[in-house]
């Protein structure tokens, strides 16, 4: 029985045996513990989180995932955020995605199906199943795709953490049995990252990201799906000139979705913003496909 069942044909599922876990823990996530009373404790949701990329992180800041949407599709997409360590690190990553992408990111097509003013009133996390109490507005606007996407944003951001295998949710409190009636959307058990393995592009970038200051070798890594296993990346300079190209091959491809990683040596002679290229080299033409661009800084 699969977990969200789509009424609408035209929107059906397809879980994938290959889906996305690149999960990590990243340091405590409160509310692991049930109450004396056994009722399970809940988490007081942080502040909001910076939507800003920020420095690399320290022993006195935390680094975790926020995942956005990117492209026409469009298609699921992970960036960082790094910030002072708090316990509730679950609480920072929602906090963090419903604030939404920075100026930075939104200017290279990152966007979210997550309506603003979405806000956590309470995370829970127990047994390897994170609840999260979410306010009215989450349910609010849009069509079934932006519907199953602000899902997956949901699932993939609690689930890069070791101790989340699945989620759940509420609305102001109250248990979702049937979310986004009018569309046709139930949730019948735990979402999974497998429940939303299409969401995933071609290609996937995990490092480097959006506004991040990279310095020669770049380490370019990911996860992608495509021909052959063959991740083409290039570097280019201030001007849109190519200034480094290579490529690699991931531990899966044609059909599964496998991880990579490759590092990529440049020269400019001075700092200067730049991009970072991963593509897909097309079996046809050789025409770059499945492009994905992420500005960073070139140190030189």
């Amino acid at each position: 029985m699969k977990r969200i069942l789509v009424l609408s044909t035209a929107l059906t599922l397809l879980a994938t045996a290959c889906a996305e876990r690149d999960a990590g823990s990243l340091g405590p996530i409160g509310g692991g513990n049930p109450s004396p009373t056994g009722t399970p404790s809940v988490v007081e949701p942080s502040p909001p989180a910076s939507p800003s990329p920020s420095p690399q992180p320290s022993d006195d800041t935390m680094t975790y995932e926020v995942w956005f949407a990117y492209g026409a599709g469009p298609s699921l997409f992970v960036t960082e955020r790094t910030e002072p360590f708090a316990p509730a690190i679950g609480g920072a990553a929602l906090n963090a995605l419903f604030a939404g992408p920075s100026e930075l990111e939104r200017a290279a097509g990152v966007s979210s199906a997550i309506p603003q003013g979405t806000r956590l009133l309470g995370l829970t996390i127990e047994g390897g199943r994170a609840t999260a109490d979410l306010s009215a507005e989450y349910e609010s606007g849009g069509g079934s795709a932006s519907m199953l996407m602000r899902l997956a944003q949901l699932t993939y951001t609690l689930t890069q953490f070791d101790t989340v295998e699945e989620v759940l949710f509420t609305l102001e409190g109250q248990p979702v049995g049937e979310f986004f009636s009018g569309e046709g959307i139930v949730i019948e058990d735990p979402m999974t990252r497998r429940d939303f393995a299409d969401h995933l592009a071609p290609i996937v970038v995990h490092g480097p990201v959006v506004g991040q200051r990279v310095t020669s070798p770049i380490t370019v890594s990911g996860s992608a799906n495509v021909f052959e296993a063959t991740v083409s990346i290039s570097v280019l300079d201030a001007d849109g000139n190519e200034i480094a190209r290579t490529f690699t091959t991931a531990t899966c491809g044609t059909g599964c979705r496998g991880d990579y990683s490759e590092t990529v040596e440049y020269q400019v002679d001075r700092t200067q913003p730049g991009t970072v290229r991963v593509y897909e080299s097309s079996a046809e033409d050789g025409e770059p496909i499945n492009v994905v661009e992420i500005p960073v800084t070139l140190v030189a």
